[in-house]
This record gives C-alpha cells, structure tokens and sequence, in this order.
C-alpha cells in the first residue's frame, strides 16, 4: 500500500501531495505548490529524510497555486511535469497568472516542457497503480489521480469536502462541462474511495455525490 503525506502551501491553502511506495521508495509529487524559500525547504527535508526517490511530478491542472514549485521540483530531482495537453497554455503563462493575482516572485518559471497524460494512463510506484482520469471542467486538462488498490482519488480542484466543487469562472472554465465529468467520472468511483483535494479536508465519494 503506498504512503501520502499531504503539504499546504502558499496564500490560496492548496494541498501538495507526495505519495510513495515504502518499499522502493518511489515517489510521486503532486501539485507543488511551494512559493517561499521555507516551502521548498520543507518538502526537501521530507523527501531526503524519507530516501524517496522522485519518479513523476504530475500536477492535476494548472492553475497557479498547484504550480507554483514545478520549475524547483523538476531541476532539483530531474523529472518533466506530467499533465493534460489541455492545460499546456496555462503553465506557459504561470508568470501571466501570477501577476494577475498580485504575486510578483522571480522564483515563478513558466512550465515549458510538459509530458502529456491523457484519460486511462497509468502510473506506476512499485507495484501499484495510479489511473489518469481527465475530469475537464475546472480547466480544460483538469485531471484525478486514482488509485484503485488503496482506494483514493486526487482529485484537484475538481471535487472538494462539504459538496463544494472547483470555480469555473476562469478562462477556460465550464460549469457544465464539470458537472460532466463529476457524474461521468468521479461519482462512479466506489462510494468508500477516499477524496484528496486539492484544497481542504478529505472526503469520501459516498458522502460528496449528488
């Protein structure tokens, strides 16, 4: 069974996730959002005081706030930012986004080189697997992470705890687009899949499906 640890970072309160295999100690960062020196500092500690070794870093969508720390991810432990072709646009405008919000940092790279995931891929730590599953609605490439094995989901801002479910007030959001994929997708999941947002607590898919 693989390990999560969940991290909240920057002003928005957005929920990173490193999962692992205890095993071989693959790991699996999700959503860095790390903005500060104290951030990326933390989630360095973790993974060299855990001997993981970084295989993917794969983002959910990519809004701000879940990309905030790809660039420190990926020079620091080689690997390429794994999302929906989708959302490409909006990783090469991260510097653009931040801006918009106020955020002035020279630490923001924008997300260049993306290794595109698409609807049924798999992810592998060890021996378990982690499914693609594209949930389009909060951005065009919004994507959950499931583990049918364990018995979670990521589910980034697509789906939170308390029936609340991602803004879709930004370019290239769709209300019904993600109703869609929240019935077609998600709510089809075992009632008992665990939920792990991208902002919040968790939740279970029984007691958030409508």
């Amino acid at each position: 069974m693989m390990k999560i640890v969940k991290f909240q970072f920057n002003m928005f309160g957005e929920n990173c996730y490193v999962v692992y295999d205890p095993a071989t100690r693959q790991a699996m960062v999700v959503d860095p959002g790390m903005l500060t020196e104290a951030e990326r500092q933390a989630i360095d500690d973790f993974i060299a005081r855990e001997q993981l070794i970084v295989k993917y870093l794969v983002n959910t969508h990519l809004h701000l706030d879940h990309s905030f720390g790809n660039a420190h991810i990926s020079d620091k432990y080689g690997v390429k930012t794994k999302a929906h072709a989708a959302d490409i646009p909006l990783g090469a405008n991260l510097r653009r986004q931040a801006e918009q919000f106020g955020i002035f940092d020279a630490q923001i790279a924008e997300i260049g080189a993306v290794e595109p995931l698409s609807q049924g891929d798999v992810l592998t730590l060890g021996n378990d697997e982690i499914r693609v599953i594209h949930t389009p609605g909060h951005t065009p490439g919004s994507i959950a992470l499931y583990a049918p094995a364990d018995g979670w989901v990521i589910t980034g801002d697509s789906l939170f705890a308390g029936g609340g479910i991602g803004r879709t007030d930004l370019p290239g959001g769709n209300q019904m687009q993600l109703i869609d994929s929240l019935k077609t997708k998600l709510f089809t999941l075992p009632g008992e899949t665990k939920i792990l947002p991208g902002h919040g607590p968790v939740s279970t898919i029984a007691d958030e499906t409508f």
